[in-house]
């Protein structure tokens, strides 16, 4: 991602702390500069400390719940404790680990699915709960009987089980600025949840997106952090119930607001990145929705991935607790991200006292790394590196909500109120709600000549890729993780866009033509063009600026044939965050923002189309909760910033009586530099972040984490090249296709070295020929890669002498890799037996007519 120049405001605790020197002093003067330096930090802590408030919590402590937690905490061994602090993924734990070791709660991940079964019926789901939950009552192994509890990611309905609603993500419901709709929203997903006998949602989300490039864009409801303060409350009331009400009942599920904090704020919009803004910076404007949805109640607070000034949050006992469960007064548990305490400094996915000190309470760790995780939790309460009060502080909290939550008392999972009513899952009147809510979703940002609304009689042409793919319209956290490799067959009940359309036009007598590439025999009265991003969620979404279609505008191409012959053209955008789409919209008659709408398309329809009158069903109310770009470059573009001068600006959006202020010569110059664009480093004597080198052979494989490493196959050892170990040198044993790949945990935007005309460059040097073709090679998601075959420079090289090699880049993309996503941008791979070393890998900026190798098309 590009780098900017970020201030740090204030200082905060954490770097205050040890700026007097005691080097020279005497004993006595020592110790006086000791006690003085923390009667300092004391008062600097209450000074920050002040800034945070305590919350008016609207659930109130129990006497009755509080003895109960009590008698437990005396009974119970260190065995025991520690067990409901661990929170396998169901992948990775049977119902004899349950019953055998008694965790407090485990989860499934986003794309994860009873029998890893991505079609898993509603009662497989029951199933599996009923047995996770019979295990962790019976007592016989682990000596207790204390209820386990399920967590999902049910972030816009409940969106791991095939034909649920989904409803908008949270970047369309902002736009609609309507609460109460939001609190429907949150009790239908708490039913739907409840049909499959699961105690806990994974939301709501409460970020506040400050630069609109990271993946998680469309998870934050708003820019302003009123509106998420809002909400915040409205998706607690909707999960839990309200305190007052049916609070925690039968119909009600377990809330998370997450991720405490600052996620939202970090530098670059980096996801898992840093956050340097101040305290008061990180309490005005990302600590909003805590303020809102835990005053409602919310019972859980996840911990984030992202640092605050260079400390890992789930590491960060001044956040954890300090802040929230000192100063604010949170009762309930914090519960980790998907192994983040591995983040800590000093800690791994297996071992992590850090953050229990800190204030964690429950670790999420998938994989097999929660047994040792759960050893050596035991070893260090008893080594005296974490205190058995904390153990029993993190216990109790997560006692109080599963009593607060009637866990204790309520039948099993599968005899619960909703368990096994299938019907309910996408019911109807959960249907018509997600409708209601892409109505109120949709942005119109430009409309010529009154375009828009369309005659429902009319000859509508229906165009794009997006037009008839509900997988697109519902994005990430749909099914799979990613939302990728889905089908409409995936979404049972759903209805595209297309099909929404089709069926109000069709009534009405007209005609819908479905045309995804535009072409058409008799002419329409007017086209609907549906395109945007595809699916992806955090990671993966990250993105170098915000320029839709970088480089393969086909998307444009699409709206300037329709306009080329004449007809006019109603643009419906799908994204997840704002983009610049500057070009699209000067091709456009019209232009809606739909962002992501999830499975009810025909809201689309109800608000695009008059009804068989001619009159106008339901008007344009959505209005931006996100500022939009003027350029790809405008990426951290919020209301109130002091320069503030976006295209559209927040709260903007045209009714049907509002008249279009859009011209149609937008400035289409992207203005990115691409002559100050710097070498892209992989490897300069260390893997630069986010890069890993993995060995991969057959079906093994293992990252390298030491300077030397065997695998069946190949080996790898570091070499000096100019300075020590500033080189890898690679050992290929010819038993079949073996790879040595440097790789990311998720994609990286790098398409700007596309339009650089860069080359991979790198330095080799072979130690010994190799008997079969050795490729360099690179790959993007989904499965996309190509590969070079340099053999023909190896053959001419120099034994054990140092050289450099470039490949034009361009010979990746002939073959299909996509510099948008991609996953690797160097590996070696050959079958053959051979050594090679190789140093200095990087692409460089106007190094493709250079090239060692230049492609023939290039």
């Amino acid at each position: 991602m590009k780098t900017h120049l970020h201030t740090a405001k204030l200082p905060t605790l954490s770097l205050l702390a040890g700026l007097v020197t005691l080097a020279g002093c005497s004993a006595s003067e020592s110790k006086d500069t000791s006690q003085n330096n923390r009667a300092v930090e004391q008062t600097q802590q209450q000074q920050l400390l002040a800034i945070w408030p305590k919350l008016n919590n609207v659930v109130r402590a129990d006497p009755q719940i509080e003895s109960k937690i009590a008698q437990y905490l005396q009974t119970m061994t260190l065995e025991q404790k520690v067990a409901q602090m661990i929170q396998p993924e169901i992948r990775d734990i049977t119902t004899d680990d349950m019953r055998k070791y008694g965790f407090g709660s485990y989860l499934n991940g986003g794309g994860s699915f009873p029998n890893a079964n991505k079609h898993a019926t509603p009662q497989d789901w029951i199933a599996l709960a009923e047995q996770m939950y019979q295990a962790s009552v019976d007592d016989s192994l682990d000596g207790i009987d204390i209820p386990t509890m399920w967590g999902t990611d049910a972030v816009h309905g409940h969106n791991n089980v095939i034909g649920a609603t989904l409803f908008p993500h949270n970047i369309g419901l902002g736009a609609a600025n309507n609460p109460a709709l939001i609190e429907k929203i949150a009790a239908a997903t708490a039913i739907e949840v409840m049909v499959t006998g699961i105690d806990w949602v994974f939301a709501p989300t409460v970020a506040v997106v400050r630069d609109d490039r990271w993946g998680r864009t469309y998870e934050g409801y708003s820019e302003d952090p009123e509106i998420v303060r809002r909400y915040s409350v409205a998706i607690v009331n909707g999960l839990q119930g309200h305190a007052d009400g049916d609070f925690l009942s039968n119909k009600r599920v377990i809330s998370t607001v997450k991720h405490f904090l600052g996620d939202g704020g970090t530098v670059d919009g980096d996801d898992q990145g840093n956050n340097i803004d101040s305290e008061q910076a990180l309490f005005d404007t990302h600590a909003q929705g805590y303020i809102g949805g835990l005053s409602a109640g919310s019972q859980s607070v996840m911990a984030s991935f992202n640092s605050w000034h260079g400390k890992k949050n789930h590491g960060n006992k001044y956040l954890l607790t300090d802040v929230l469960k000192t100063k604010m007064g949170f009762d309930g548990f914090v519960v980790g991200d998907w192994n983040g305490h591995g983040q800590v400094v000093g800690c791994s996915n297996e071992s992590c006292p850090q953050a229990v000190n800190a204030g964690l309470d429950i670790f999420m760790v998938p994989t097999g790394a929660w047994k040792p995780l759960y050893e050596n939790t035991i070893a260090q309460v008893k080594a005296g590196e974490i205190a058995m009060s904390r153990i029993d502080d993190a216990v109790a909290r997560i006692l109080r909500v599963k009593l607060r939550a009637g866990l204790f008392d309520k039948p099993s999972p599968a005899k619960r109120q909703f368990s096994g009513k299938t019907q309910l899952i996408g019911a109807q009147a959960h249907r018509d709600i997600a409708r209601q809510a892409v109505r109120g979703s949709l942005v119109l940002l430009k409309n010529n000549n009154n375009t828009l609304p369309i005659a429902a009689n009319s000859r509508v042409l229906i165009a794009g890729d997006g037009a008839d793919n509900i997988a697109k319209q519902a994005g990430g956290w749909s099914i799979t993780w990613q939302g990728t490799n889905n089908e409409n067959t995936d979404f049972p009940g759903a209805t595209s866009i297309f099909a929404g359309l089709k069926a109000q036009i069709t009534a009405a007598g007209g005609e819908a033509i479905l045309s995804p590439d535009g072409h058409f025999t008799q002419k329409p009265d007017v086209a609907i063009v549906v395109f945007g991003e595809e699916p992806y969620a955090e990671g993966h979404g990250d993105r170098d600026n915000l320029e839709f279609e970088r480089n393969n505008k086909k998307s444009l191409a699409l709206l300037k044939q329709l306009i080329s012959k004449g007809v006019p053209v109603v643009s419906v955008f799908i994204s997840g965050r704002p983009m610049w789409v500057n070009a699209e919209l000067n091709a456009s008659d019209a232009f809606v923002a739909a962002w992501l709408p999830g499975t009810e398309g025909q809201g689309v329809a109800d608000v695009l189309l008059t009804d068989a009158g001619g009159d106008i069903q339901h008007d344009f109310t959505g209005k931006l909760s996100f500022s939009w770009p003027k350029s790809p470059l405008q990426t951290a573009v919020n209301k109130d910033d002091v320069d503030y001068s976006p295209l559209f600006p927040y709260g903007f959006g045209l009714t049907y009586t509002d008249k279009n202020t859009l011209a149609d010569n937008l400035n289409e110059d992207s203005g990115v530099d691409i002559a100050s664009l710097p070498n892209m480093a992989i490897f300069n004597g260390v893997l630069t972040d986010p890069w890993r080198l993995f060995l991969k052979s057959a079906q093994q494989q293992v990252q390298v984490a030491s300077n030397s490493v065997e695998l069946a196959g190949i080996s790898y050892r570091t070499e000096d090249k100019n300075i020590q170990e500033d080189a890898m040198a690679f050992v290929f044993a010819g038993i079949g296709l073996t790879t040595a790949e440097i790789n990311s945990n998720f994609t990286e935007d790098k398409v700007a070295y596309i339009e650089a005309n860069s080359a991979l460059s790198f330095d080799y040097k072979i130690n010994s020929e190799f008997a079969a073709p050795l490729f360099v090679a690179m790959s993007c998601e989904h499965g996309c890669g190509g590969r070079v075959d340099i053999s023909a420079e190896l053959k001419k090289a120099t034994l054990n002498r140092w050289q450099t090699l470039s490949i034009d880049l361009t010979c990746f993309t002939e073959q299909g890799v996509d510099f948008s996503r991609v996953i690797s941008p160097f590996s070696l791979q050959s079958t053959g037996n051979g050594s090679v070393s190789v140093a200095n890998i990087n692409f460089v900026p106007e190094g493709a007519k250079q090239a060692t190798i230049i492609c023939p098309d290039s």
